[in-house]
């Protein structure tokens, strides 16, 4: 069976020999055309589509689907057997009824040609002529049974070879970006999934040739392509890519041909080329000339040679077994040295491109004396075979080539005469004794095979030429090869069993054994291999994957040969485990406790409480809140608040251990995850008392706190009372807990300190001992009341104990104590006064310094307005009034000596007198009072009347004037004395 691509419309028919024509483009379509020899007869089967079209012609590319065509094969191959059923050999039927028979098969199937006959319709016709053909039917049921395993087998191998391929064609040296396939179309898929699949090519070499566009689908060129630079050596050069779907883990399979232009132009080794022929060589000899290389293939490459330049030569080209053309200089006329001793040529190579490309050299004949022997080689063939890891320097084989002649024409030089641009690079040729050495180092996987060809030739310029062929056999040299395809870099902890986590590629270079691999992965580890596709692998999950045990794993692939000793590589892979919230935070303690002073600062730290979440990033950012809660009727968050990023309880005021002595509270801890996950713990926060509360003494009461008086504690004792006679109580308490709470009592101070004790813990005022009558009736007691805080604070209580036997002297001693302490009480007070005394005179200063002032203004300019109104009238008013009765200020005489007056200040600051003078003028006011009646005073003494009636506005007159002087006088002198006064007291 052979598989061969050709055209759908020019199907194949040969006797004996099944033909299977495939051409798939991501499963479109299959036809299969059948061939076979029965009873000297074609028997040809109807070409099978999806729609079971009978024309060739009419075939379209459609989707493979193997289930139809498996139906059709099926139904078409039991459509024979049933037909082939030997209706002849019953001997109910006659000749001409099946004859008949024949003929109504025939009706049934119109649409066949008439000259395939089908091998059932011969077995009818055989079986119709009588029952002597019956053992012709019965092989022929026997053919129709192996044309079914037959068909079944065919259908097999072309489905295994075709399936997941696409195979393309396009010339070489086609710029970037050309167009070479419709991926898209042929494997039926839009735009939008191949972007959404992930589609991408990768191509099995070094090189990236091909590449899939994007916006069309399309598959184009990714770089110029030289096919005499890729496939030198093979005649059919094919590149082979995959096309990998990383959503769905497919691999499809393209060939792409890369068909030959005509782009290279024969050339020769060596554009000049010398030639020696001796003048004795007869017409008609042959000389081998060097060959044109023509990278190109088919009609594209080297198709003729052609010689011009001389007579005395001719061409000719020998085509050999491979089919390589081969030119010979053939001299046509003897030569003659003394006539022409050099001959120059011409030789042009031609290609069968359109148009013709050619290569020329130029060919020097040297004429040279007779020389009747060339040299001979040994062999005409050399064959070796070396190993690809054989040293640098290494001789591969030596040729011989022998010359009867003697002195310089016997001297036998060795040369390579044809020999490849990569052979030339690997082999030297010993001149003189024909040892090939090693050059460089030989790669069985680049080139396999070498044939060179050594010329022997003489000092005479004749030669011989032999071959040499060098076979590179496979050395385990290359170790195996991990290419990644697709590889995912991070992958869920909550991926499923089975997630494909890499695409892996695995080849060795090496042949045979040595290019058989095995892979495994290294450690135990939740991933395992899978065998996909040929040499394809990929690393799958075995179980479930948990970022809190293993936030990452390297995985290692191992890949080992079968060659010995096996070689081996390793490729590690790094995956990232990305984080699912799935763990709630986690505080640190079950619970959590603290103790806060009273009195703290607002906003002092209580105590922090720490979470923990074992996920990662946001799942693991923690955030703390304050749980619902209240203390004493306020809401919980007015006494405490808890930082949000830190855990850092804090308490927002300042807290009494009087009013609250315990807080209980909730804090949460919530990570970040979506759904947040969250947990809680209990905070007990216990107030811890200070020493913030001195004693308080409730008996006997502070002084302030019971009368007037200022008397407070006072006892009784009697003098005959004895010694631990019950004298008073002091009863003290402290708002604080604890030993800030402890009271103890001790008497301070006391008038007869040996009178009198205090009991340290009851606080009992006993007497010492009995009092005497030296002792003082008053005695005064200060008793000290400490708590036991650190520090600790203190409290006094003063008691007055009177020894007295009777009422009358209680109270009599009562009395002077009263008013002792008024005379203190008016000591302190005046200390107090004075101060306020000193404020007051300064203020009543400058205010009576700020009216006197505009008051003299609004005088003085009422005054001037005054003067002109009377000097414009005249004199006459105050005509008989002299100059002298005048007195003035600042020079200026505004005033009669009836409105001057005298002050005068006595010892006593608190009486002054006011005294006018004598004269008057028209009697506006009398020159002194009265003999009974007092001078007017000042301060206490004035009339009252005087104090509380404020002056009316004065008219513009001299009795005006006068009244205004006189009270502007009367301020300026009661002023001084006023302050005087004031002074007076203060002293």
């Amino acid at each position: 069976m052979r598989q061969k691509q050709h055209n759908a419309r020019s199907p194949l028919y040969r006797p004996n020999i099944f033909v299977t024509n495939v051409f798939l483009r991501q499963g479109g379509h299959v036809s299969l055309a059948l061939g076979a020899c029965s009873a000297g007869r074609r028997l040809r089967a109807p070409l099978l589509t999806e729609r079971s079209e009978r024309k060739v012609g009419a075939l379209q590319p459609r989707p493979l689907r193997p289930g139809s065509i498996a139906g059709s094969l099926d139904s078409w191959v039991g459509k024979r057997s049933r037909s082939d059923r030997p209706r002849g050999a019953d001997p109910r039927y006659s000749e001409a009824e099946g004859r008949a028979a024949v003929a109504g098969s025939n009706n049934s199937e119109p649409e066949r040609e008439p000259d395939r006959r089908s091998a059932a319709g011969i077995c009818r016709r055989c079986c119709g002529a009588g029952g002597a053909a019956a053992a012709m039917c019965a092989a022929g049921r026997r053919w129709g049974r192996r044309q079914r395993v037959l068909l079944w087998g065919v259908l097999l191998a072309a489905w295994e070879a075709a399936w997941g391929q696409l195979r393309y064609s396009v010339p070489e040296e086609m710029p970037k970006g050309s167009f070479v396939g419709d991926v898209a179309k042929d494997l039926g898929l839009q735009m939008p999934a191949l972007t959404d699949r992930g589609v991408r090519i990768i191509d099995r070499g070094r090189t990236q040739y091909f590449a899939l566009h994007g916006k069309t689908g399309h598959l184009v060129t990714a770089e110029r392509i030289d096919r005499e630079q890729l496939c030198r050596l093979v005649e059919k050069c094919v590149l082979r890519c995959e096309l990998i779907m990383e959503a769905e883990m497919k691999i499809y399979r393209i060939e792409v041909e890369i068909r030959d232009i005509n782009d290279n132009a024969p050339s020769f080794k060596d554009n000049e080329l010398e030639q020696r022929i001796s003048e004795m060589t007869a017409p008609g000899s042959r000389f081998p000339l060097p060959e044109a290389h023509d990278p190109d293939l088919g009609q594209n490459s080297l198709q003729s040679y052609e010689l011009s330049g001389d007579e005395h030569f001719s061409l000719a080209v020998q085509t050999g077994p491979d089919g390589d053309l081969h030119p010979e200089l053939v001299l046509a006329k003897a030569l003659d040295r003394e006539e022409a001793a050099f001959h120059e040529l011409v030789l042009r190579a031609s290609d069968g491109g359109e148009p013709s490309r050619t290569g020329t050299a130029r060919i020097r004949v040297t004429v040279l004396d007779a020389n009747d022997n060339a040299p001979v080689f040994s062999q005409a063939e050399y064959t070796v075979r070396v190993p690809e890891d054989v040293p640098v320097g290494s001789v591969l084989v030596t040729v011989t080539a022998t010359d009867p002649d003697e002195g310089l024409n016997g001297d036998v030089k060795y040369t390579f005469h044809k020999i490849s641009d990569r052979a030339s690079e690997l082999f030297y040729l010993n001149i003189e004794s024909g040892e090939i050495t090693l050059k460089d180092d030989l790669d069985f996987d680049e080139i396999s095979f070498h044939e060179l060809e050594v010329q022997a030739h003489d000092g005479g310029e004749l030669s011989d030429t032999a071959k040499v062929i060098i076979t590179v056999t496979d050395v385990n040299d290359n170790a195996p090869e991990i290419s990644v395809r697709t590889a995912l870099s991070e992958i869920s902890e909550d991926a499923p069993t089975g997630s494909v986590v890499t695409l892996l590629h695995v080849q060795d270079r090496d042949s045979g054994a040595n290019g058989e691999v095995r892979c495994s992965l290294d450690g135990r580890l939740p991933f395992r291999l899978e065998s996909s596709q040929g040499s394809y692998y990929r690393v799958v999950t075995s179980r479930e994957l948990d970022r809190e045990q293993e936030s990452e794993y390297n995985v290692t692939v191992r890949v080992a040969d079968g060659g010995g000793p096996s070689l081996q590589s390793s490729r590690v892979l790094c995956l990232r485990v990305l984080d699912v919230n799935d763990n709630a935070p986690v505080f640190s303690q079950e619970r959590y406790s603290a103790r806060l002073s009273e009195n703290n600062v607002a906003g002092a730290l209580v105590l922090r409480v720490r979470a923990t979440d074992s996920d990662w990033g946001e799942n693991a950012r923690v955030r703390y809140r304050l749980g619902e809660g209240g203390v004493r009727g306020w809401p919980l968050s007015s006494y405490v608040s808890v930082q949000a990023e830190t855990g850092a309880l804090y308490a927002l005021r300042s807290f009494d251990y009087e009013e609250v002595r315990e807080v209980g509270l909730w804090v949460w801890a919530e990570d970040g995850g979506s759904p947040a996950l969250s947990s809680n713990v209990s905070v007990r926060l216990v107030i811890v008392d200070e020493n913030d509360n001195a004693p308080q003494v409730l008996y006997p009461p502070a002084a302030g706190a019971v009368s007037g008086s200022g008397w407070a504690g006072v006892e009784l004792a009697a003098r005959s009372s004895e010694a631990g006679a019950l004298v008073a109580k002091v009863v003290a308490v402290d708002a604080d807990a604890g030993q800030n709470a402890w009271l103890s009592y001790e008497l301070a101070k006391a008038t007869e300190p040996g009178l009198f004790r205090v009991g340290l813990h009851s606080g009992e005022v006993r007497t010492a001992r009995s009092p005497l009558a030296r002792d003082a009736s008053r005695q005064s007691l200060v008793v000290l009341v400490k708590d036991h805080g650190r520090p600790a604070l203190s409290a006094t209580a003063t008691l007055s104990v009177v020894l007295a036997e009777s009422v009358a002297e209680l109270l009599a001693e009562l009395g002077s104590a009263a008013r002792a302490e008024a005379e203190a009480g008016a000591g302190e007070a005046g200390g107090s006064l004075t101060r306020w005394l000193v404020l007051a005179v300064a203020a009543v200063s400058c205010l009576f310094l700020a009216f006197l002032l505009l008051l003299l203004a609004l005088r003085l300019r009422r005054w001037r307005r005054s003067q002109q109104q009377l000097l414009a009238a005249g004199s006459g008013a105050l005509r008989g009034v002299p100059a002298t009765h005048f007195v003035g200020i600042d020079g200026v005489r505004a005033f009669l000596h009836s409105y001057s007056h005298d002050v005068s200040l006595t010892a006593d600051s608190r009486k002054s007198h006011l005294r006018f003078s004598a004269d008057s003028c028209c009697d506006t006011l009398p020159a002194r009072p009265p003999p009974d009646e007092p001078a007017p005073l000042l301060g206490d003494e004035e009339p009252a009347g005087a104090q509380q009636a404020d002056p009316a506005p004065l008219p513009v007159s001299s009795s005006d004037q006068s009244v205004s002087a006189k009270l502007l006088l009367l301020l300026c002198c009661s002023f001084p004395a006023v302050v005087c006064s004031l002074c007076t007291e203060v002293c």
